[in-house]
């Protein structure tokens, strides 16, 4: 639930984009759509509700959260003032990028993986599968960051914003399914009754 609730905002931006030229009047309202400027606002505001809703829904925010809305925030203001879709196309790789950065510091640092940190209260897993864990996620930090960057510098507009709606949820979803694989056999092993003395 969580996850989807995250993926709203880049469906949003994906559907506003696909609006532009479009005229959209309310209430004695009229507003045009603009390309990558109205979906850029409209991410910018599903963005700050979907960390409100969060924070309402769960009662706590995680640190990554807030540095995703941050970082959409800054990311997506600097594209509105400068007119410049440059800003809201680097944000994916500054964020993500980001996240690999605390991931190594946090084990380098005090020598515990970020999941290790938020999980380790309630699952159990040896060192060596916590590292793997923490170099999965790493590795996908890095090559999401550098990915985006490449479909945004070679090829269209329109096929960025689609690549980044689709790429977030194949990367969830693929994300997901590898660290499953990688806490399973931990977690069977943990289920086992004790062998009975005979």
């Amino acid at each position: 639930m969580k996850s989807l609730l995250e993926l709203l905002p880049v469906a949003l931006f994906f559907i506003v984009y696909q609006l532009d030229g479009r005229t959209l009047s309310m209430f004695g309202w009229e507003h045009q759509f603009d390309g990558i400027y109205s979906a850029t606002a409209v991410l910018m505001i599903a963005t700050v509700l979907q960390v409100a809703l969060t924070r309402i829904l769960s009662g706590k925010l995680e640190k990554r959260e807030l540095l995703l809305a941050a970082v959409v925030c800054a990311f997506g203001g600097a594209t509105l003032v400068l007119r410049n879709e440059l800003f809201i196309q680097w944000k994916p790789t500054i964020f993500n990028w980001s996240l690999a950065a605390i991931f190594i510091g946090s084990y380098l640092w005090s020598g515990k993986t970020v999941m290790e940190r938020a999980m380790g209260s309630q699952l159990t897993l040896p060192l060596l599968a916590w590292r793997r864990l923490n170099q999965l996620w790493i590795s996908n930090f890095v090559v999401v960051g550098a990915l985006n960057l490449v479909v945004a510098y070679q090829f269209s507009e329109a096929t960025w914003v689609s690549y980044k709606l689709y790429s977030a949820i194949g990367f969830t979803v693929l994300l997901s399914g590898l660290t499953v694989l990688l806490i399973m056999p931990h977690i069977r092993q943990d289920d086992e009754p004790p062998a009975s003395a005979s």
